[in-house]
C-alpha cells in the first residue's frame, strides 16, 4: 500500500507541482460524493482561469504604469479629464470637493495633469476635508465610508447550511438507496399492505436523512471555522494620524483622507499620494509583474494598494479604497480555485481509493452470490419461469445490500477527517495566539526536526530598556529609569556633549513620540527605538525642540543588511554645514569612527588603545546579555561633492548604549520540551555574538555546540558547511541571506523538516524556503507575514512549541481515525460477505449499516480527529519526512481487532441461537439484533482503544476530551433507541437485560484484546537525527508503552 501511495498520492506540503496535483486526481476512483469529498481541494481548472485573468489585469496595470502616453489615454479616454466629473448634490452637501471616481482615477492613471488641476496633494487634501497634521476625525469615518466606500474587497458569499445539505445528498450510493427504498415502499404496500409494507423503505429514508443532516452540520461548522480564520488573516493593523494623534486602526476601517504612516516591509493598504518621507522605494511587482523597484517622491507621488515598501518611510494620503483600487480588482482573481490540498488529504484519498476498489469488488461478488443462490433455489423448485412481487423485493434487497456494502466499504470520510482535524486545531491555535495561514503548515509542523529562531522578541520579551551607557569614557548604570538617572548623567558630562547626545536620539529615529488618549507621552515604533526615545525623555529631551531647530535633510532607515540608521541634518547657525548622525550595531559603527569624545568632553583622535578599550566595553555589555548600540556624529562642510549624501566614515563616537531585553518566562522550559521531543533549536540573530551566547545559554539552546558569526558562516565551503551545521547552535551578526542559506542546507543536505522564524522584509526568502515559516505578529512586517505559513501573534517561542504539539496531535489523531475506520471496514466487509455466501442473507440490514457508517465516518472523525494534544506527544521523536503513514503498529491493531470481531460475529451468526439458547419464532430476529448490537459496541470500545495506538492505558485524559465523551454518549443512547423503540424501521427487536449485557461484554473484550496486541513487539525503524553533541537518542518502540 505504501508503495502505491508514494507513486500516486504524494505531494509536497508547500508549493506542490501541478503535475503531482493532476497525478493524484487522475488516480482517484470509486468516489461516492465528489462535491463533498473534493470541497476542500483546489480546483485546478478554475485556478488556471483565474491566473489568466490576473495576468491580463497585471498587463493592463503594467501598461497604465509604464506606457501611459500610448495605451493608457486610449483605455481611459472615457474617464479622463476633470471636466467629465460632476459633483453630486450628496458630495457637495457633505462638504467634499471631488467625486470618488475622479479621485481614484488620478492615482490609478498616474494623472499628473489632473493632480496639478487640483493644486497638488495639498489641494486634494482640502478637497477631501483633511489636514496633514490632524488627519481624519473619528466621528467622520462612517460618513466617509458612505461617500467614498469601505476598504473591503468583493468576497464570495458564504455558503448556507442548506448548500451543505444539498452537497451531502449528492452521494451516489445514498441516491440509489433512496430509489431502492421508494421501490421497496411500493412493493411492500402491495405485498404486505399499509403501513407494515412501508416500514423498511421509510426506515432507510429516515436513516439517510439523519446521515445527511449530521454530515451537513459537521461540514457547516468546519466552514464557519475557516471563515473566522480567514477574517483574522485579512485583519491588518495600520498606523494612521487621526484626531491629531498617531494610532493603529484596522485595515478595514481605513477611509479616504486618512494619513497613513509607511515603513519598510509594509504593504500599501490603499491607493494614495505621497505627502512626505525619506528614500521611499516601492516594489510594484505584485501589481504589474515588473521586478524593478520604483522611487516615490513629491515629483512622482502615486502609491498603489497592494505594493510593498522596500526601503524608506513616508506619510501617504489615502485617495481610494476597496474595489476602487486596482488591487481590489486583482484580489477577485487571487482566491479563485481554493487552497492547495495537504499531503495527508492526498494520501488519505489514496487509501480511500484503494479500499473503495476492494469494497466495490466485495459488493459485486456479494450481489452475484446472493442472486446466484436465489436463482439456484428457484431452479430447484422449478419456479424459474414464475416471478412475483416477493421475488422482485428479494432481488431489490440483494441490490440494496450490495449498495450498503459500498457505502460502508468506501471510506469517504478519511480525507475529510484531515480537514476536520486541521480546522479544529487551527481554531484552538488561534485562541493560543497562533494564526495558521496555510492548512498544510499545521500538519507539517508535526514532522519538524529543527527550529531556527530569532532572539529578539521571540526568546526575549521585546520590552527593552536602557540598562547601561558608556559616554565620555565613563560607564553609567541606569538603575531607576527616572529623572534621577538623567540628572546624574547630565551632571557628569559637558552640556555640549549632553545636547549632542539628545539630538542624536531624537533626530536619528524612525519612531515617534505621540500623546496617548490619556494625554501621556507614548512612543510608537520598534522596541529598540522605544527604549532609546524613552531614555531620551527621561533625560529631559524633546523631539519637537530638535526638529524645529535642525531640519532633517536625508534619512537612511535601518534594515537588516545595513544594521545601522543614519540621518543628515542642517545646522541652523551655519548654512554651509550639515551634521550626520549614525547609530547601529556596535562593531559596524565603531569601524566607521576615527575620533571619540574623551572624559573631558573633547573630540580626540581614536588610537588603538582606546579602540581596544571600547571593544572591551562592548564585549562587557554583551556578556551581561545586553544589546549594544553605538551612537556617532560627523560635521560636514557644504563644499563636499554631494551635500546630501550621508558619509560612511570619519565619524566621532559619542556613546555606547546597553539595552536590556529579558528572556521570556517559560522559554527555557519550552526549549527543553523541544529537545525532549527530538527537535534541535538553533538561534539565528543579528545581535553581537557575546549577547547571543549569553541569551542562548540562559535559554538552554547553547550547550556544548558551536556559536558562529554570519560573515564566517557564509565564507564556508560546502564540505565545511556539512561538518559544522550539525553542531551549530547559535549564529550571530547574521544577515537574512545567512538564515536562508542555513535553511536550504538543512533541508537539502540533511533532509530535515525545518521551521524558521522571521520578522523583517528580508526574512521573506527564508520563510518561503522553510517547510514552515513563522512570522512575528507584533514585530513582523506585512511582507514577512505574507510569506509565512503561521503568524505568531504574541511573538513568543512557547507559541511555536504549542504549534508543534498541535501539529503532532493532528497527525496522530488522523492515524487513530484511520486505524479505527479500517477496522470497521474490514469487519463489515467480511461479516456481510461470508454471511451472504454461506447463508444467503446479510446479518445487518440497510438501516443498520447506514447507522454503522455514520458511527465510523462522521461521528468517528468527530471523536478521534479532534482529540486535544497531550504531553506524551512531545516525548517522542518527530515524524520523518518520508515516514510511512499506516505504520506496522497500526496494521497490528487493525488485523488483531478485525480477527477478533469477525470471528465473534460469525460465531454468533452461525451458532448464536444455540449459544444464547434462543427459541421460538423470534429467535432469528433476536439473534440478528444481538449481532447488530454487538457489532456496534465492538466499534464503541474499539474507538476507545484507538485513543492510543501504543500505550495500554487508553483512558488517560478521557475526561478532558469532552467531544469524544459526547460522541460516545450520543452513540450509545441512539443505539438503545434504535434497538428498543425503532424496531419497525431498523428491523430490530427489544433485547432482554442479559442479551444487552452480553453485547456490551463482547464489545468490552476488545479492550483486553487491545492490551494483548500492544504486548506484541513491532519492528520499528530506528530514528536517525542529528542532535546537540552529547544529546541522547530518544526511546522508540516498546519503551514508549
Amino acid at each position: 500500500m505504501e508503495k502505491y501511495l508514494r507513486e500516486n498520492f504524494h505531494v509536497e506540503p508547500k508549493r506542490p507541482s501541478e503535475a503531482a496535483q493532476r497525478r493524484w486526481r487522475s488516480a482517484v476512483s470509486v468516489v461516492k460524493n465528489p462535491r463533498r469529498r473534493f470541497r476542500w481541494v483546489a480546483n485546478l481548472a478554475q485556478r488556471a482561469d483565474a491566473e489568466q485573468k490576473r495576468k491580463k489585469l497585471q498587463e493592463k496595470i503594467r501598461v497604465a504604469l509604464y506606457v501611459q502616453k500610448a495605451a493608457l489615454h486610449f483605455i481611459n479616454a472615457g474617464t479622463r479629464g476633470t471636466g467629465d466629473y460632476m459633483l453630486s448634490k450628496e458630495i457637495q452637501e457633505a462638504g467634499f470637493g471631488i467625486v470618488p471616481d475622479e479621485l481614484a482615477s488620478i492615482v490609478r492613471s498616474h494623472d499628473t495633469k489632473c493632480l496639478e488641476h487640483h493644486e497638488g496633494v495639498e489641494g486634494l487634501a482640502k478637497a477631501v476635508r483633511v489636514s496633514f497634521q490632524g488627519g481624519v476625525s473619528s466621528s467622520d469615518v462612517k460618513h466617509r465610508q458612505d461617500i467614498y466606500g469601505h476598504n473591503r474587497h468583493t468576497e464570495k458569499p458564504s455558503r448556507s447550511f442548506w448548500m451543505f445539505v444539498w452537497d451531502a445528498m449528492q452521494d451516489l450510493t445514498l441516491v440509489i438507496l433512496i430509489l431502492c427504498s421508494v421501490v421497496s415502499i411500493g412493493v411492500g404496500i402491495l405485498t404486505e399492505g399499509f403501513p407494515k409494507g412501508m416500514y423498511d423503505g421509510v426506515g432507510i429514508i429516515l436513516c439517510i436523512i439523519l446521515v445527511v443532516f449530521v454530515t451537513s452540520i459537521s461540514d457547516y461548522k468546519q466552514s464557519l471555522q475557516f471563515k473566522d480564520l480567514d477574517k483574522e488573516k485579512k485583519n491588518v493593523s495600520i498606523h494612521v494620524t487621526r484626531d491629531s494623534r498617531r494610532q493603529k486602526v484596522s485595515i478595514h476601517d481605513l477611509v479616504v483622507g486618512d494619513i497613513v504612516h509607511l515603513a519598510i516591509g509594509d504593504i500599501v493598504p490603499a491607493d494614495g499620494l505621497y505627502i512626505s518621507g525619506f528614500s521611499l522605494l516601492i516594489d510594484e511587482s505584485s501589481l504589474s509583474g515588473e521586478s524593478e523597484a520604483v522611487n516615490v517622491d513629491q515629483q512622482k507621488p502615486f502609491l498603489l494598494c497592494g505594493t510593498t515598501v522596500q526601503d524608506g518611510s513616508a506619510k501617504m494620503l489615502v485617495t481610494s479604497v476597496g474595489m476602487k483600487t486596482e488591487w481590489g480588482r486583482l484580489m477577485e482573481t487571487l482566491n479563485e480555485g481554493g487552497d492547495d490540498e495537504t499531503p495527508l488529504q492526498v494520501k488519505l484519498n489514496g487509501v480511500a481509493t484503494l479500499i473503495g476498489k476492494i469494497g466495490l469488488g466485495f459488493a459485486l461478488v456479494t450481489f452475484l452470490v446472493l442472486t446466484g443462490r436465489f436463482l439456484v433455489v428457484k431452479i430447484s423448485h422449478n419456479s424459474i419461469t414464475k416471478w412475483d412481487l416477493n421475488d422482485a423485493s428479494m432481488l431489490l434487497n440483494f441490490f440494496a445490500t450490495a449498495v450498503i456494502i459500498i457505502v460502508v466499504a468506501v471510506p469517504e470520510g478519511l480525507p475529510l477527517a484531515v480537514t476536520l482535524s486541521l480546522a479544529f486545531a487551527m481554531k484552538k491555535l488561534m485562541n493560543d495566539k497562533a494564526l495558521v495561514r496555510h492548512l498544510s503548515a499545521c500538519e507539517t509542523m508535526g514532522s519538524a526536526g529543527c527550529i531556527c529562531t530569532d532572539k529578539t522578541g521571540t526568546l526575549t520579551t521585546n520590552q527593552m530598556v536602557v540598562d547601561k551607557i558608556w559616554i565620555c569614557e565613563q560607564t553609567k548604570p541606569i538603575k531607576t529609569g527616572n529623572r534621577d538617572d538623567g540628572n546624574l548623567l547630565k551632571n557628569s558630562i559637558s552640556e555640549e556633549i549632553f545636547d549632542l547626545f539628545l539630538q542624536s536620539i531624537f533626530q536619528n529615529t524612525a519612531s515617534e513620540v505621540v500623546k496617548g488618549e490619556d494625554g501621556k507621552n507614548k512612543v510608537m515604533g520598534t522596541p529598540t527605538e522605544s527604549a532609546l526615545l524613552g531614555f531620551g525623555l527621561i533625560l529631559g529631551g524633546d523631539t519637537k525642540f530638535y526638529n524645529d531647530k535642525y531640519k532633517i535633510v536625508k534619512v537612511e532607515p535601518f534594515n537588516s543588511t545595513r544594521k545601522k540608521m543614519s540621518v543628515l541634518v542642517s545646522l541652523p547657525d551655519n548654512n554651509n554645514k550639515t551634521r550626520a548622525f549614525c547609530k547601529g550595531a556596535s562593531e559596524i559603527v565603531v569601524k566607521m569612527c576615527d575620533k571619540v569624545v574623551n572624559s573631558e568632553g573633547k573630540v580626540v583622535d581614536l588610537n588603538e588603545q582606546q579602540r581596544n578599550s571600547i571593544n572591551e566595553v562592548i564585549n562587557g555589555f554583551a556578556s551581561d546579555a545586553l544589546r549594544t548600540l553605538c551612537v556617532a556624529f560627523k560635521d560636514i562642510e557644504a563644499s563636499s561633492e554631494d551635500g546630501n549624501s550621508i558619509p560612511e566614515d570619519e565619524y566621532t563616537l559619542i556613546a555606547i548604549i546597553g539595552i536590556k531585553d529579558p528572556v521570556r518566562p517559560g522559554v527555557k522550559e519550552a526549549v527543553k520540551t523541544c529537545l525532549d521531543a527530538g527537535i534541535t533549536v538553533r538561534m539565528v540573530t543579528g545581535d553581537n555574538i557575546n549577547t547571543a551566547k549569553a541569551i542562548a545559554r540562559e535559554c538552554g539552546i547553547l550547550t556544548d555546540g558551536l556559536a558562529i558569526e554570519g560573515p564566517d558562516f557564509r565564507n564556508k565551503t560546502q564540505r565545511e558547511m556539512e561538518e559544522i551545521i550539525p553542531k551549530l547552535q547559535v549564529m550571530a551578526r547574521s544577515l537574512p541571506l545567512d538564515k536562508h542559506t542555513l535553511v536550504k542546507h538543512l533541508r537539502n543536505d540533511f533532509n530535515e523538516v525545518v521551521a524558521v522564524t522571521g520578522d523583517g522584509t528580508n526574512d521573506a526568502p527564508a520563510l518561503h524556503e522553510a517547510d514552515i515559516g513563522f512570522a512575528m505578529g507584533i514585530a513582523g512586517t506585512e511582507v514577512a507575514k505574507e510569506n509565512a505559513d503561521v503568524i505568531v501573534m504574541d511573538d513568543n517561542f512557547t507559541t511555536i512549541v504549542n504549534v508543534t504539539r498541535w501539529g503532532r496531535s493532528v497527525y496522530i489523531n488522523i492515524q487513530k481515525f484511520v486505524q479505527f475506520q479500517l477496522t470497521v471496514n474490514v469487519v463489515a466487509l467480511m461479516l456481510n460477505f461470508v454471511s451472504a455466501c454461506v447463508s444467503g442473507s446479510a446479518p445487518l440490514t440497510a438501516v443498520q449499516m447506514l447507522w454503522v457508517n455514520m458511527i465510523m465516518d462522521t461521528l468517528g472523525a468527530l471523536a478521534l480527529a479532534t482529540e486535544p494534544p497531550h504531553d506524551g506527544l512531545m516525548k517522542r521523536p518527530p515524524i520523518g519526512r518520508n515516514a510511512k503513514f499506516i505504520t506496522g503498529v497500526m496494521w497490528r491493531n487493525i488485523i488483531g481487532q478485525s480477527l477478533y470481531q469477525t470471528i465473534v460475529l460469525l460465531v454468533l451468526k452461525f451458532r448464536g441461537e444455540k449459544i444464547l439458547k434462543l427459541n421460538g419464532p423470534d429467535a432469528t430476529s433476536i439473534l440478528n439484533t444481538v449481532i447488530f448490537n454487538t457489532f456496534v459496541f465492538c466499534q464503541v470500545f474499539n474507538e476507545i482503544n484507538s485513543r492510543d495506538m501504543e500505550k495500554i492505558n487508553v483512558l488517560k485524559g478521557l475526561l478532558s476530551s469532552w467531544i469524544f465523551l459526547m460522541v460516545m454518549a450520543s452513540t450509545v443512547c441512539f443505539q438503545v433507541i434504535i434497538v428498543e423503540f425503532l424496531g419497525a424501521f431498523a428491523q430490530t427487536v427489544p433485547l432482554s437485560r442479559d442479551l444487552w449485557l452480553t453485547s456490551v461484554m463482547i464489545g468490552a473484550v476488545s479492550l483486553v484484546v487491545a492490551v494483548v496486541l500492544k504486548c506484541i513487539p513491532v519492528p520499528v525503524k530506528n530514528y536517525v537525527a542529528t542532535h546537540h553533541d552529547g544529546y541522547e537518542q530518544l526511546p522508540t518502540g516498546p519503551e514508549l508503552a
